[in-house]
């Protein structure tokens, strides 16, 4: 039985770093309907989240701040993330996705002027990361439903970054080696 039960507070010990293999791998398909099992961990993940944007909450248990948060980042093989953000209208979003895939994506391209961050990242890493402006994703709910998203701007950034996470892939991967700051042509900075 899993630790990462409802109750359970995750804080920055259970976050997985750079340099564990389990990064590096692509996430297992999970069973459609969720186990017990996993839709707790989902929910424990979601409340480390909602608990990294709390500043009472980060002072008590010395948490980063984070707005997304992948499976194997926890140390567990599964194709899942939850994301809570808000987006750059102000407006609040919360994903839990099981075996997400993006469908479609725009052609043009954005990136965070300050770069990405990453939880399990403790270093600042300087680069653009390019993302498609927007995405078409289809996945499953935790009640095991279908589910199909389709977003942009910082929404889509986020969710693009866990999918990553969840086929092996940092985002300093996506840097331009030779020139961190050079990009294609069709990427505009999202602010």
């Amino acid at each position: 039985m899993s630790k990462f039960r409802p109750e359970y507070i995750i804080t920055m010990k259970d976050i997985v770093r750079e340099g564990n293999p389990i990064l590096n791998q692509v996430t297992e398909e999970v069973t459609i309907p969720p186990s017990e099992e996993d839709k707790e961990t989902l929910i424990c993940m979601m409340n480390f989240l909602k608990n990294s944007q709390d500043p009472v909450l980060v002072n008590k248990y010395k948490l980063r701040a984070g707005v997304g948060l992948s499976a194997n980042q926890i140390g567990l093989n599964k194709r899942m993330f939850v994301a809570f953000l808000t987006d750059e209208k102000g407006i609040q979003h919360e994903y839990t996705l099981i075996n997400p895939k993006i469908i479609s994506h725009s052609v043009s391209m954005i990136y965070l002027p300050q770069s990405e961050g990453c939880l399990s990242v403790d270093r600042e890493i300087k680069g653009f990361v390019p993302r498609y402006e927007r995405i078409k994703v289809k996945g499953f709910n935790l009640e095991g439903e279908e589910i199909e998203l389709k977003l942009s701007g910082y929404p889509s950034i986020v969710v693009q970054h866990e999918i990553d996470h969840l086929n092996g892939i940092m985002f300093y991967d996506r840097i331009n080696k030779e020139n961190p700051f050079q990009l294609p042509e069709n990427c505009k900075s999202l602010y």
